[in-house]
């Protein structure tokens, strides 16, 4: 079942909290929703390389909150916050509402997103960078920061190929049945002169044992602290231990004329 269903939907509730935090009733439950999805569709085509992992709509009475969570915010707010006035007036449009409010978020670390991950592939692959390559640069960043595992699968007229094929490249651990392990995923597309290729990522971000806050608005925590504790501790290991240069000749105790 965990091959089949969505790793993000299959953890709502338990390790997740919900993107579109608002309460429907049966009357106009519908008309929210084809605004959500009008709302993510603009926004991720218009700022196409402003590095959306996720957009988290929000709705209290009158007033519309989007929080937009990015890896490169300076983009997006532009210079001295113009861009972001320009979105929201034209939001205001499509929605129809006078009070719509946009809160940034920056990501600290885009490699551990599945999102930004599979987007930074797909650019590659669209600037005719070979997929292999550019795959496994993708994963080798991520292991690096922290991550247990990385399972990415591209399909698709691969290298240009005449027929259509998959290819999945693997590294680390990504149990999808355990539900209390935090993996993120992402479905995203590169568009190519020789046809539209998909690409699927999955990041295993490790096992979540305590009671998790569900806002997907939530910034932090015990987890995010640890792995900041291994990545720094990893960062010194590797500045203290790496003896290369010595071996080489090439380090402090090298002689020069």
């Amino acid at each position: 079942m965990g091959q089949k269903a969505n790793p993000i939907g299959n953890r709502l509730g338990i390790i997740r909290g919900w993107d579109s935090n608002w309460y429907g009733s049966k009357k106009d439950y519908a008309s929210k929703l084809i605004e959500d999805h009008k709302i993510r569709t603009y926004l991720s085509a218009r700022i196409n390389k402003g590095g959306i992992a996720k957009i988290v709509i929000e709705r209290t009475l009158g007033k519309l909150i989007i929080t937009i969570h990015t890896s490169k915010p300076g983009i997006i707010i532009g210079k001295g916050g113009n861009e972001v006035d320009r979105i929201k007036e034209e939001l205001k449009k499509l929605t129809g509402k006078d009070d719509v409010q946009i809160n940034i978020l920056e990501i600290r670390r885009p490699e551990l997103d599945a999102t930004i991950v599979g987007d930074t592939i797909a650019r590659q692959i669209e600037n005719r960078i070979n997929f292999k390559r550019a795959t496994k640069m993708a994963i080798a960043s991520t292991l690096r920061m922290g991550a247990e595992g990385i399972k990415v699968k591209l399909s698709g007229r691969l290298g240009g190929a005449e027929i259509a094929r998959s290819e999945e490249f693997k590294q680390g651990r990504t149990p999808l049945h355990t539900f209390r392990m935090d993996i993120d995923y992402a479905n995203v597309f590169a568009q190519t002169v020789y046809g539209k290729i998909g690409i699927k990522v999955w990041i295993c971000k490790g096992e979540v044992l305590g009671k998790r806050e569900l806002n997907p608005n939530f910034v932090g925590g015990k987890n995010d602290m640890s792995d900041r504790r291994e990545r720094s501790g990893a960062d010194e290991r590797s500045r203290g231990g790496d003896r290369r240069d010595d071996r080489r000749g090439g380090g402090r105790g090298e002689r020069r004329n």
